[in-house]
């Protein structure tokens, strides 16, 4: 018998050292190279951590139930308001941002080159040299939008008077919020503050908001999960790209503004503002996106993930099993495709609360639904595909509500699961756009990233040693409004 196997020819799975492959194909034998890190880079406390909660009964439920929360979720257009009015905890001298807190003077350019624009827009500071040194003065607070169930796409700038959509889980009664997206070009959310900038800013905030108040009381709430699935059916994947959904939306409002009470030369310059605008529908998206995923919030053992978002400085994660404590990294810079004139050299580490559609299991999640996407962000459109599939293996489930039509309609991946990120090594993908380093200079490119492991890493290590070590009869309660880094 042993004649017989060495008689054979050699067939090798090879685990490890590329070098051992080599020695193998060069005498003639065949092999396959099987490509393998252990769990967390060989970080041994992640890796008990995991080995903790890997098949954990009471994570498994907790995952469940998690996960099942963000599927009922219901998100509709409930109106639009001025910040100050609707958001909770919005007060007369506060600012929100995109990403984990970070402080003024750690806050990169684009993000304070908004802030800026916005103690302007407020009417805080007469000029530029004012606003900065307010802002560095400790007068004005600052805050995570995130932290105000509220989203904002880059520097994710909300102030006390701007308008803000109110959107509204229909099962849960939760509500989010996001900012109106100011189109492209010199805008504050990449840092720009000049005249113009303000001047469109006041516009939206006065007759924009009005025309959009009035649609909305004609034509009632708009279900948003059904218009996504259009979109996605259609092309879009709801971060980099939402021209059809801005396009599906603007044919529910324009009946409705024409009805309205609304002046006609208003409605016009509405019109023409979101017809002009392939990424208005994006804070719509975002806004729908946190209020799915806020629904999957605080439940106690949950690994899923609930918050992927960026400041520019640190990228940060949150999860549903520990509430709102953030795991955070260095924010990585975006090595993507970069307009004429500009390299990587020029940006700024990757920015914004946007990656929320990611974790809602859209955009990057969701490229094979959008084979433009690719010219925009890079790669091809058959990587756009295996990096959708890829997911599948780091996620709870899948939304069979948002089917992918090039992936014979299954759902899209959704639920970041912390643990599977770790195990595999395989990091949840984010197409985003990449901003100058500099306030005010605006869109460099666009790109694809991937969330750092270490986020992950510490998420994991953290539910471990809140996980029980026998699971109890109960079902997995809430968990607790914890903070930290």
């Amino acid at each position: 018998m042993t004649m017989d196997l060495l008689a054979q020819d050699l067939q090798v799975l090879n685990v490890g050292l590329a070098s051992f492959a080599d020695a193998i194909s060069n005498t003639g034998g065949k092999v396959l190279e099987i490509e393998w890190a252990p769990p967390a880079r060989g970080d041994r406390e992640a890796a008990r951590a995991l080995a903790r909660l890997v098949n954990h009964p009471f994570v498994e439920a907790a995952n469940r139930q998690a996960f099942d929360a963000y599927l009922s979720s219901a998100p509709v257009i409930e109106g639009i308001a001025v910040a100050g009015d609707a958001i909770p905890g919005m007060h007369a001298r506060i600012i929100l941002h995109a990403g984990p807190p970070v402080a003024w003077d750690k806050m990169c350019g684009p993000m304070q080159g908004a802030i800026l624009g916005a103690v302007l827009l407020e009417g805080w500071a007469r000029d530029l040299d004012g606003a900065a040194k307010l802002a560095a003065s400790g007068k004005i607070a600052f805050a995570p939008c995130h932290h105000h169930s509220a989203v904002g796409p880059m520097a994710g700038i909300i102030s006390p008077s701007m308008p803000v959509w109110i959107v509204r889980d229909a099962n849960s009664g939760r509500r989010s919020f996001s900012n109106l997206n100011e189109g492209i070009g010199k805008v504050l959310r990449f840092g720009a503050a000049g005249p113009e900038v303000i001047a469109r800013l006041k516009w939206m905030a006065s007759k924009l908001r009005k025309v959009l108040e009035a649609a909305l009381k004609v034509s009632g709430e708009i279900e948003l999960k059904p218009l996504i699935a259009l979109a996605l059916n259609m092309g879009d994947e709801l971060h980099n790209r939402n021209a059809a959904a801005t396009s599906l939306l603007l044919k529910r409002l324009v009946p409705a503004m024409v009805r309205s009470k609304a002046s006609r030369a208003d409605v016009a310059a509405a019109v023409d503002f979101i017809a002009g605008n392939g990424h208005f529908f994006l804070n719509l998206s975002m806004a729908a996106c946190k209020a799915m995923l806020d629904a999957a919030r605080g439940v106690a053992g949950s690994s899923m993930v609930t918050v992927m978002a960026r400041n520019g400085v640190e990228f940060g994660i949150q999860t549903s099993g520990t509430g709102d404590r953030w795991f955070t990294t260095a924010a990585p810079v975006v090595d993507g495709l970069f307009f004429p004139g500009y390299s990587i050299a020029d940006a700024a580490p990757d920015l914004g609360d946007s990656a929320i559609t990611e974790t809602a299991g859209l955009g990057g999640f969701a490229m094979a639904a959008a084979p433009a996407i690719v010219s925009f962000v890079g790669g091809t459109f058959k990587e756009a595909i295996a990096n959708t599939a890829a997911m599948g293996h780091i996620t709870v489930g899948r939304n069979g509500g948002f089917a992918l039509p090039t992936m014979d309609f299954v759902g899209t991946p959704a639920g970041i699961d912390a643990r599977k990120v770790v195990d595999t090594g395989i990091l949840p993908i984010v197409n985003t756009g990449i901003a100058h380093r500099q306030a005010g200079v605006g869109q460099i490119g666009a790109g694809i990233t991937r969330a750092p492991l270490d986020c992950f890493t510490k998420a994991v290590k953290a539910l471990a040693a809140a996980v029980p070590d026998e699971p109890g009869p109960a079902a997995p309660a809430e968990a607790g409004r914890m903070t930290g880094p």
